[in-house]
C-alpha cells in the first residue's frame, strides 16, 4: 500500500496542504505519515554560544506532540464518510526539513511527500526562494507543493509537462507516474511547451513515435498529448495552469530544464502566487 509524507509546521497554509494529501490519500487508498521537524539552535553551527536549556527543548517537543495528535484528530474526523480511511501516523524528530524528510521517506517507503508552498510564514517561508530550491534539489521521491488557493477536490486531470530533451528518462518518469496515480484513474496529459520556430517535420516523426511507445507500453488507457505554443516556457506553464482545466501540474526536476528555470528566473514568485494547482516535483531517475 502507498504511504504519503505530510511535513507540516502547524501554520493555516500547511494545515490545507494536510487537508488536501489527507483527500489525496483517500483516493490513491494510501497511509499517511503526518511529520514536524524543528531544529535546536545549539546542534547548529551557525549558532555559536547560543545555548538551548533541556526543559524549553522538551517543552517544544511536547508541544508539537501535542499538534501532531490534534492534526491527526482532525483529518481523522474528516474521512468519517469516506469509503477508505488512511491510517495516519505521526513523526516528531529535530533537525533540518529535508533531511528529516528523506530519513523518513528512506526508512519507511514514502511515495510521495506533500507540504505547503508560498508565503510570509512558517512552513510557506521555508519554501520561499533558496529554501525551495534546496527541498527540490534534495527530495529523494516526489515532491507535492500545495499552494493555499489549491482547491480540495478529487484530482481528474494531471498535467506533465516536459521539454522532450531527455525522452529515455522521460518515458521512464511517466510509467512510474502512471504507477503512482493508477488508483485515481484520472487523465494524463502530456504537455509540450513548443516554441514554433523549433519545430520540424523530424521532430513530429520523433514525436509519433515517442506517443505510440507509450501508448503501448503504459498499459493505461487514459494518456493523452497537448502542444502549448508559446516562446516562454513560464509564460506557456503559466497558460496552462489558467486555462487547462488540469488539477495538478507534474513535471521533472534536472537541471537546466523549465523547472530548473522557473526556480531560479523572475517568474518563480509570480507563478507560485498565482497558481491555484499543486505542483509535482519528480527527482530525474538515474
Amino acid at each position: 500500500m502507498k504511504t504519503l509524507l505530510i511535513a507540516t509546521d502547524f501554520s493555516a497554509k500547511a494545515r490545507h496542504a494536510a487537508e488536501y494529501a489527507n483527500k489525496l490519500a483517500v483516493q490513491l487508498k494510501a497511509n499517511l505519515v503526518l511529520c514536524n521537524a524543528f531544529i535546536v539552535p545549539a546542534e547548529v553551527p551557525e549558532a555559536g554560544l547560543v545555548t538551548w536549556p533541556m526543559m524549553e527543548y522538551e517543552e517544544m517537543l511536547k508541544d508539537s506532540e501535542e499538534e501532531l495528535k490534534a492534526l491527526r484528530a482532525s483529518l481523522k474526523k474528516q474521512n468519517n464518510d469516506t469509503d477508505f480511511q488512511p491510517s495516519i501516523q505521526c513523526e516528531n524528530d529535530v533537525g533540518a526539513v529535508t533531511a528529516v524528510v528523506n530519513d523518513i521517506v528512506e526508512h519507511q517507503n514514502i511515495q510521495m511527500v506533500v507540504m505547503a508552498t508560498h508565503g510570509n510564514n512558517g512552513l510557506s517561508q521555508f519554501l520561499v526562494g533558496n529554501h525551495t530550491r534546496r527541498m527540490i534539489d534534495e527530495a529523494i521521491c516526489p515532491l507535492l507543493l500545495v499552494p493555499e488557493t489549491a482547491a480540495i477536490k478529487t484530482v481528474k486531470k494531471i498535467a506533465f509537462a516536459t521539454d522532450f530533451l531527455h525522452h529515455e528518462k522521460d518515458l521512464e518518469t511517466i510509467y512510474n507516474l502512471i504507477e503512482l496515480i493508477r488508483p485515481l484513474n484520472a487523465e494524463l496529459l502530456i504537455t509540450h511547451i513548443l516554441d514554433e520556430k523549433e519545430q520540424s517535420p523530424q521532430f513530429k516523426q520523433w514525436l509519433d513515435h515517442f506517443l505510440v511507445e507509450l501508448s503501448n507500453k503504459a498499459n493505461y488507457p487514459n494518456i493523452y498529448y497537448r502542444v502549448v505554443k508559446s516562446d516562454n516556457p513560464e509564460r506557456g506553464l503559466e497558460w496552462l495552469c489558467e486555462h487547462g482545466h488540469v488539477d495538478m501540474l507534474a513535471m521533472v526536476h534536472r537541471g537546466h530544464n523549465i523547472l530548473e528555470k522557473i526556480f531560479t528566473g523572475s517568474h518563480t514568485q509570480k507563478m507560485a502566487g498565482h497558481s491555484t494547482i499543486p505542483l509535482l516535483v519528480i527527482p530525474e531517475p538515474a
